[in-house]
């Protein structure tokens, strides 16, 4: 078993466990600090598959904004003196039916799909030497000489601005 196998199960099993932390624990704050664990878990496999521009758009957007987000919205909430703020649902068997089928659908599709296996280990989609993929999607966003992303990129940008000046305008106090 070489390195990146090890540090793989390692990121897995801790993943899993963060996870499983999530929807099991009782305080609701504990699941998003756990939530925290589970989304940088899911950049270190990010950066173990060579994507690093995505493992840190998963640190910075998920691990970073979306959790403090929701621990936000935790500590405005009145939920003090509650044991238990994270209640079970009753109907926890019909969602264990519904994973376990959803994961055999999955091991399924990558065992015995045709596409799947035919591209292990034919360097499909493989960037030339010396260049990166953070670089790459730079040269795609910016660069004149291809297709430039730079427009729906800015659009993107000024649909957050309208949503943050939305936010502003309703938390207003009159």
């Amino acid at each position: 078993m070489d390195l990146a196998t090890l540090i793989f199960w390692i990121i897995a099993v801790i993943l899993v466990g963060s996870a499983l932390l999530v929807v099991g624990l009782n305080n609701i704050v504990h699941s998003a600090l756990a939530l925290i664990v589970m989304f940088a878990m899911a950049a270190g496999i990010y950066v173990l598959l060579n994507a690093e521009f995505i493992a840190i758009v998963q640190i910075l957007v998920y691990a970073g904004a979306v959790t403090i987000l929701i621990l936000f919205a935790l500590m405005l909430t009145r939920i003090g003196g509650q044991v238990r703020t994270n209640p079970t649902n009753k109907l926890w068997w019909i969602g264990m039916i519904i994973c376990a089928l959803v994961g055999a659908s999955i091991v399924y599709a990558a065992t015995f799909s045709n596409r799947a296996i035919a591209n292990v280990g034919n360097g499909a989609g493989q960037l030339p030497a010396g260049i990166s993929n953070v670089v790459r999607i730079g040269q795609l966003l910016y660069s004149p000489t291809t297709y430039s992303y730079v427009l729906p990129f800015e659009i993107a940008s000024l649909v957050l601005l309208v949503a943050i000046v939305g936010a502003i305008v309703i938390g207003r106090e009159d």
